[in-house]
């Protein structure tokens, strides 16, 4: 406008009315002719105000916060101020049916676009899970915090609803939630459990704390008493020499733990955690509730459905009648206790196999390898684990290599850099080298792909081969160090058991000073606005996402000070990013500290 506005006055007209003006003979005709200058003049400059001020130029690094429209009493008006460097503003949007983006006071039941939640205002996390009906999270110091209509029984819904600490002093690095379970890792190596409502982690009268049981316990000296039920998970057998576990996923019904050394274990979380084979073993031992013996265990046989009763799924005229005769009842198990399972177990078939990643759907299992090859086993219906089209078989019960080098040259050599599961949705970022051309990297998906998940433009409901997903495979962008083009790396994706995608690019490692951040891309299901697109068609196609000014939302990464849940200040100059979470319907974007 202001570009414009200098070419009109410049413009031939304006010269001859100068001209006229200046020389011309008629005094009431330069009279008129002046006026219409000021008139021209005084135009030219309100629009130029009306420019500098009603229009404000964001930085690419910046969000216009103030563009975010309000949804409901809950948003804070800091949603309409410009977002500083100082401040941390939580995004969230999709269904809030069950108080999981804002648990307190009146809130809508959808979020259409993304909306700053004040709760979590200049704070900052160390992990944040969402599940159907409950959250957890980690503050800054390490503490643990659940909340949700899943979690508050009726009867305390009445009276507060704000995310309630459950686990404190542990040092907790690491989330993971089931339906019926928190589990937690510390920064020690050590799991814990804890359960997903308030009304079952209530000690019963005369029960011992959890911080006094041992007869070391000093809890009660210091006046941190543990006053909320929770157990431990430790090994079925004594780890090496400075060996402890630095990573879990969790499943609907299994876990799988990672130690630094490279081995893999799984834990029932129930009695269904086997039904799929997807803890990669059958027998295991529970502890003995019914013994009066201390300390006694109890054998029991998790076998998986398809072993159980091969022709389960057959028609009638061709299912055997003998099919189930032979199987032997299934005991009846009381997995409703905390201490149902409390060990542990190695997957026999990866023994000697050093794995540095795990990942979890929710009835099956992945690792990765440290030469970048990947098993997987569990429920595979939709095609879920990857092995190919050719293999029809709903379960997996012994880990099998996923082969992700199908149709690509010979030559071309293919390493999984990552793998991301959850639900019947699995994906894997693979780096592809011939040694004759700049490597890439593919973003490969298969499962269930009913709501588009897959990110290869198509709704197909079962996709055993991995396929290539349209536009975030094969990316490159020109780096200022090499000075040349470099392929973009997938920073994160998490992979909603609904069928929504967020994948972060990687867009802010190679991009130089001022770089704007990290691309948000998102697919899949959209029917409770999870996309935050203000749409609730799905897509097919990874697309970015944009807020209402028509700008790219970028996840940034700075330095500020840092507040824990309780409100009060952690410290100052802290190393945070912003990092993208998929739940039941709903989407989070919140502030992650820099490990």
């Amino acid at each position: 406008m202001l570009r414009n506005a200098s070419r009109a006055a410049k413009s031939p007209t304006n010269r001859r009315l100068f001209s006229h003006t200046t020389f011309g003979p008629s005094i009431q005709a330069t009279l008129r002719n002046r006026r219409a200058f000021v008139a021209v003049s005084s135009v030219i400059s309100a629009g130029s105000l009306l420019y500098v001020f009603s229009d404000r130029i964001h930085n690419d690094s910046e969000t216009p916060w103030e563009k975010f429209p309000p949804t409901s009493s809950e948003i804070s008006s800091s949603t309409h101020k410009k977002d500083t460097d100082e401040g941390l503003h939580t995004l969230v949007w999709g269904s809030n049916k069950t108080h999981i983006l804002f648990p307190e006071g009146q809130s809508p039941e959808s979020v259409r676009t993304p909306a700053d939640a004040a709760w979590l205002s200049d704070v900052a996390l160390r992990d944040l899970v969402l599940h159907e009906k409950h959250a957890a999270c980690i503050d800054a110091r390490g503490d643990v915090y659940q909340w949700g209509e899943g979690f508050f029984d009726s009867s305390r819904a009445a009276e507060s609803t704000k995310p309630l600490l459950t686990l404190r002093g542990k040092n907790i690095i690491k989330l993971q939630a089931t339906p019926s379970r928190v589990f937690a890792l510390s920064a020690s190596g050590r799991i814990y459990v804890l359960a997903s409502s308030v009304t079952h982690q209530e000690l019963s009268p005369g029960a011992p704390t959890p911080a006094s049981t041992p007869w070391w316990g000093t809890g009660w000296f210091w006046g941190e008493e543990e006053d909320i039920d929770f157990a431990e998970i430790t090994p079925c057998e004594r780890l090496e020499w400075k060996e402890k576990f630095v990573s879990i996923a969790a499943g609907n019904d299994h876990l799988i733990a990672l130690t630094s050394t490279g081995r893999a274990f799984t834990h029932a979380i129930s009695a269904q955690a086997n039904a799929y084979g997807q803890l990669g073993y059958r027998k295991f031992d529970i502890p003995d509730r019914e013994a009066k013996l201390p300390n006694a265990r109890r054998k029991i046989v998790l076998t998986p459905k398809s072993t159980k009763d091969p022709y389960a799924k057959s028609t009638p005229s061709v299912r055997k009648a003998s099919s189930v005769d032979n199987v032997d009842p299934e005991v009846p198990l009381d997995d409703s206790s905390l201490e149902f399972s409390d060990k542990l177990f190695e997957v026999p078939a990866l023994r000697g196999i050093e794995v540095s990643q795990i990942a979890a759907g929710s009835r099956s299992s992945f690792v990765k390898t440290k030469a970048g090859r990947v098993l997987g086993w569990g429920a595979n219906e939709f095609g879920q684990i990857g092995l190919g089209s050719n293999v029809t078989v709903d379960t997996v019960t012994v880990p099998t290599e996923i082969i992700l080098w199908r149709s690509t040259p010979q030559l071309m050599r293919s390493t999984c850099v990552d793998i991301f599961a959850g639900g019947d949705l699995t994906f894997f970022t693979v780096e592809r080298v011939d040694g004759t051309a700049m490597p890439y990297v593919d973003v490969l998906a298969c499962g269930n792909g009913q709501w588009g998940g897959l990110g290869n433009a198509l709704y197909t409901n079962a996709q055993g081969s991995p396929l290539r997903a349209k536009n975030v495979s094969g990316l490159y962008e020109y780096s200022e160090k090499t000075k040349n083009l470099q392929p973009i790396h997938t920073r994160d994706i998490s992979v909603s058991p609904t069928g929504h995608v967020l994948l972060t690019l990687d867009t802010l490692e190679r991009s130089g000073p001022g770089g704007g951040g990290r691309d948000l891309i998102v697919w899949g299901a959209n029917s409770e606005y999870q996309l935050g697109n203000g749409k609730r068609g799905s897509l097919a196609s990874p697309t970015a996402l944009h807020v209402d000014d028509g700008e790219r939302l970028l996840l940034g990464k700075k330095k500020a000070q840092v507040n824990d849940l309780s409100g009060k200040v952690w410290k100052k100059e802290v190393e945070v990013e912003q990092c993208a979470v998929a739940g039941f319907g709903n989407s989070v974007v919140y502030w992650k500290i820099c490990s």
